[in-house]
This record gives C-alpha cells, structure tokens and sequence, in this order.
C-alpha cells in the first residue's frame, strides 16, 4: 500500500525510516519531509495543517494509511477531516480525533481527565483572567519550585518553573493578562513540583487493546548537566536502566490501563499514540502530561528497537485489531544525540551546508531540521541531526552515536557530550 506521513522532523524520519522496511509497503511520502526523508520517500510541499493540499495527496496519490507525526494538525483535527471526507473512505488513519487529541491540546482537560480517572499526577488548579487571585492563593499554598503551564499548545515553550514565588506570581500574570504565549496561556495550569526522575512511555492503541512500546528517556536542557534553557529534546535512551519490570507493570496498571479505560468511559475512540510523559517519584509512577503522537526525539530511539513489522502493527491498529500481532522488542539499547544549530534554543541561522553525512557508520543517521539546496543537504532548522546507535549496553550505544556526532559537520554545530550522564 502506498502510505504518507505527515510532518518534517526526526520523528516523522524514524517513523518513515520504520515503515520503509516493511514489504506491506510501496511507495512512501512525507508532508513536507525533509533532506532525509527525500532518501527513503517523495516528500510533498504540502503543509502539515493544509488538510485540502493533503487530501489532494492522497487522492491522486492512492494513498491508504495516513500516520500524523505532530500535535498540530491532531489538535485541528485532522484525523476527523479524513474519517468525514467521503472521498477519502478506506483510508485507513493513525492518530487521535480531535476530542482524544485534547489529551495534549489542553492542559486543564488533561488534568481533569486525570482526576476523574484516578490517574496518578501532581496537585493542580487552572487559572484564567477570573481567578487570578486564586492563582496567587495557590501559590502560597505550594512550596517552592512552582510550576506554570500554559493551557493550550505553546510550541514546547509553555512551561515555566520557578523557585522564586514574586517570580511565579508576576509570570502568571503575564501569562494570562499579557498573553506571553498568546492564546495558549488564557489559561494557566498550577502544579505541585513533582521530584523524581523523568522518562517517556509510549502506547500504541486500536480503540480498545493496546501495544506498550519501549519507554525512553529524553534529555530537555541545551547546556551539560541538564543546564540552561529547555529545548525539544538534545538526546534519549532506551531502555531506561531504572524502569525495571516492576515499575513498568506499575505504569501499565496505574496509569496506561486506567488512561485507556478513560477514555472509553468518556466516549472517546482514539486510535493511534499516546505518549506518557512520567515522573518516578519514590517508585511510584505520576504523569506529568500526555502528547497524542510519539516523542522527538524518543521515536528516534523507540522505532530502532521495534523489531516487528510497524506496517502490520498500525494497520491492525487502524482496524481494531492489535490484540492478534505480537510486538517483538531488540534487547539492545539504543542512544541518540542530537546535532544542533548554534544558538538555539535561541536565535540561529539556517542554511550552513552539511558535512560527513555519507561517513558514518554503525549508526542510524536520522533528519529533523534539514533542507536540500542545489543538490546540498543544509540546515534548515534549530534541532538538525539525530545520530542514533545500538549497542549491547548503554556504553556501546553512545560510543556508536557519538562518533558519528563527531563525523557530521558545518559551521556552529553544537551538541551535548553527556547524554545518558544521571544513568
């Protein structure tokens, strides 16, 4: 079957790079791709929220599997565009409806979704321009560091944590009297500080049986140490040495099947990914969000681990029956490290011509940020490059990645050299 998948970034590169090994496979698009996804596919100038450009694409394209790699077009509601267009029946979609990708397009849904499911997570109150002394009630209430949380998407910039309680009051001020993320932030979330160590678990879902694929750690922070600036992501690791069965089958029965039961309980029918972002405090598992689509750049680590067919795994997701495929999983670990433009999570330039891509060896070179000028790979965005490596531990795996990392080249090239450090 033909199949497209939408997005530009080093998630929608893994997921493509995935499906291109399957033999259910004949011709692979991305919308729009990137320089790495023009090696393995037809990329298609298409924007990722032009649901017309992309229906054109399907239809004169026989398309019949659509996998949605961002939050953007599942929160705008992409996925019921498709189900709705009579055209477009037989096309099989992988992700959310618009009200299951509320999970990630509203952070006062989301935690009242918790609530009312007994889902694990921190205390919270949703603040909006009414309640603002509330707010600052609140606040006093929490000990610090405080944690604010634009209500709607905010690009990944959303989130503001602070030890500073004038800080925190002021912010939330400027949050939602001064729009500091514009309508994303009319409503602000308030939570308990949650103190643990992080990690992302990733579920795969028909609508009522489900796959939990490998869980990984991602690394948020531009500078060594997990210092500075929050960014997309500069590097993962999966498996996660901590993550044990134990604390797995907690995850499993106090948060996956809870979360699923939920939404069924809600009359939600989602299909598709639900990434858990958790907190292991004590042992215990808390969720501190949902996202409706896979991480970046954890799928850069998840997808190489996946040793099953991804095509028969989405299209028994797509026609409710992932109960009848088993998920086989390589032991190995993975590691990846991202290659970065200078400046970011700031100002950056785009268009420096790119080096030593055709060098590597003995790892998965995977495109996020990345154009094609005049037959040149350049880069075209704040998060360029992530270099992947499998290895038999930890050790071996960022051995691979990094020495890739060192292969790869153009002016301003910055990246982290102590992913996987607190493991």
């Amino acid at each position: 079957m033909n199949i497209l998948v939408v997005g530009a970034g080093g998630r929608e590169h893994a997921i493509g790079w995935k499906i291109n090994e399957s033999p259910k496979c004949d011709e692979l698009f991305f919308a729009p791709g990137n320089a790495g996804t023009s090696e393995i596919g037809i990329n298609l100038d298409i924007k990722v929220d032009d649901f017309n450009g992309l229906k054109e694409a399907i239809v004169s394209n026989n398309i019949k599997m659509v996998v949605v790699g961002p939050e953007d077009p599942l929160v705008k509601g992409l996925i019921d565009f498709i189900e709705e267009d009579e055209e477009l029946k037989g096309c099989m979609t992988i992700g959310p409806r618009k009200s299951g990708a509320m999970l990630e397009g509203s952070k006062d849904f989301s935690k009242a979704f918790m609530a009312r499911h007994g889902v694990p997570t921190a205390k919270s109150k949703t603040i909006d321009k009414d309640n603002l002394d509330e707010g600052f009630s609140f606040l006093d209430g929490l000990s610090s560091p405080y944690v604010l949380k634009a209500d709607g998407l905010a690009a990944g910039k959303g989130v503001i944590i602070t030890s500073d309680l004038g800080e925190a009051k002021n912010t939330l001020k400027d949050m939602i009297l001064d729009q500091k993320f514009g309508a994303a932030s009319a409503k602000v979330v308030i939570e308990e500080f949650l103190s643990g160590i992080e990690l992302s678990v990733f579920v795969l879902t028909d609508g009522h049986n489900y796959k939990i694929l490998p869980e990984a750690k991602d690394y948020k922070r531009i500078g060594e140490g997990d210092k500075g600036p929050n960014t997309g992501g500069m590097g993962a690791i999966s498996p996660v040495p901590f993550a044990h069965d134990g604390f797995l089958q907690k995850v499993e029965d106090k948060v996956v099947y809870p979360t699923l039961k939920g939404l069924e309980e809600d009359g939600i029918f989602y299909q598709g990914f639900i990434f858990i972002g958790l907190m292991n405090v004590d042992g215990e598992p808390y969720v501190i969000e949902y996202n409706v689509r896979m991480g970046d750049p954890e799928t850069e680590v998840v997808m190489p681990r996946i040793k099953s067919d991804l095509v028969e795994l989405l299209e028994a997701t797509a026609t409710g029956q992932l109960d009848s495929i088993d998920l086989h999983i390589d032991e190995r670990t993975a590691a990846t490290v991202m290659l970065v433009s200078e400046g970011y999570p700031g100002s950056y330039a785009k268009g420096h011509s790119i080096s030593g891509l055709d060098m590597t060896k003995d790892t998965v070179v995977f495109h996020a940020g990345t154009k094609v000028v005049d037959g040149q790979t350049t880069t075209n965005g704040g998060r360029v490059i992530a270099c992947t490596g499998l290895g038999v531990d930890m050790k071996e795996a960022l051995k691979k990645s990094y020495a890739a990392v060192k292969t790869i080249d153009w002016p301003g090239k910055n990246y982290r050299s102590d992913i996987g450090f607190d493991l």
